[in-house]
């Protein structure tokens, strides 16, 4: 990344993440648009798909100093880049590499740390998704025990490390 490039934030059309972004890159713009996995539920089964961790904005690189800046408003899929007056506003950036350090090269978001025995934590994909649970055991075999409250019983099930997020 170049020393002289900040990040901005951008906000794109509705469901045009992905033309705003290709547009962008086409005209030498580095954009960052970070993902996370999400569980709805369709017809009768629960599917996982890939939703923009920040609806309606994504992160662009470019160099204040440089004119150039100017099409980005322009760019196919892009609403505006976000500013407070004139000049766009950067986003600090140890903001921007902490949450580049929570994402895979592909932009979706990594799980979070993993949980320990006692933990509260929050189910993130499944048809148990958003519900709380506490973490009765974790196995080798990566596997968790949770114990979550159904319909006013609890209930041990089992589920992936990968699901789990931790609460504080």
């Amino acid at each position: 990344m170049n020393l002289s490039k900040k990040w901005f934030i951008l906000q794109f059309k509705p469901n045009s993440h992905r033309l705003a972004e290709r547009n962008l890159n086409r005209q030498g713009f580095e954009s960052f648009l970070p993902m996370q996995e999400i569980t709805k539920r369709k017809s009768s089964r629960y599917v996982n798909d890939l939703r923009p961790l920040f609806p309606g904005y994504m992160f662009v690189a470019f160099d204040p100093g440089n004119e150039s800046w100017g099409q980005i408003n322009c760019t196919m899929g892009v609403t505006k880049l976000i500013s407070f007056g004139a000049q766009p506003s950067p986003v600090p950036s140890d903001f921007m590499s902490g949450l580049m350090l929570r994402c895979d090269t592909g932009g979706k978001l990594l799980p979070p740390q993993r949980a320990t025995k006692g933990d509260n934590v929050q189910l993130l994909t499944g048809p148990f998704s958003n519900y709380i649970a506490k973490v009765e055991t974790i196995e080798a075999e990566q596997r968790v025990w949770v114990l979550i409250e159904l319909m006013g019983r609890v209930t041990r099930i089992s589920v992936n490390p990968n699901q789990l997020q931790t609460i504080k």
